[in-house]
């Protein structure tokens, strides 16, 4: 996990001229489609859940809602997801649950996204529905079976466990990884 660290905090170190060429390199057209970050990602043969995730992901980073996701939409979530402050990225994870975008994440949302990255990780270590009862069972005070983003985020900060196990779980180092660095495979073929 550190070599991770210490990567990403030296792609941040770069200066922005770097940064661009980089995208550049991996979307001449200056814009990431849906199904080019797919590709990036190598998501063939992934679940339907994986698939939905990386969806999911795709249009919150889609801040204008065009279609693509540009230069600008692309360093504000790299920046937002390696340097935010704890309440922007709550929200951003809120609003990645909240798949039907009625401000509210419901149990089978959470679950669903959950899935998603475990198949993405390949990483199984605990059930996805262990987790989404053991968040609902604390954060969830009126039993309602849905959390508004209001619960979601001081439930999460009330409780520290929840956070850092959000905070592992949403960890998305290794897709910001593939984008920044672009596929090992591709690299060494144009070498």
């Amino acid at each position: 996990m550190g070599a991770h660290g210490s990567n990403m905090d030296e792609v941040l170190a770069e200066d922005m001229h770097h940064w661009y060429n980089k995208f550049m390199r991996e979307s001449p057209s200056g814009l990431i489609t849906l199904f080019e970050l797919k590709t990036m990602l190598q998501m063939q043969g992934m679940t339907e859940e994986a698939s939905g995730y990386v969806d999911q992901v795709f249009y919150t980073f889609d801040m204008d809602g065009d279609g693509y996701i540009d230069f600008v939409e692309y360093i504000a979530a790299v920046s937002l997801l390696l340097k935010g402050e704890i309440n922007q990225k709550l929200k951003w994870y809120f609003k990645l649950f909240d798949q039907d975008g009625n401000g509210k994440i419901d149990r089978d949302e959470m679950e669903t996204i959950f899935k998603a990255i475990q198949d993405i990780t390949r990483s199984y270590d605990i059930p996805p529905d262990d987790i989404v009862s053991l968040i609902y069972e604390r954060i969830d005070v009126n039993n309602e079976g849905e959390l508004t983003l209001e619960e979601f985020i001081t439930g999460a900060k009330e409780h520290p466990d929840i956070m850092e196990m959000l905070t592992k779980m949403m960890d998305l180092t290794h897709v910001l990884e593939i984008i920044v660095n672009g596929q090992k495979k591709k690299v060494t073929a144009n070498v």
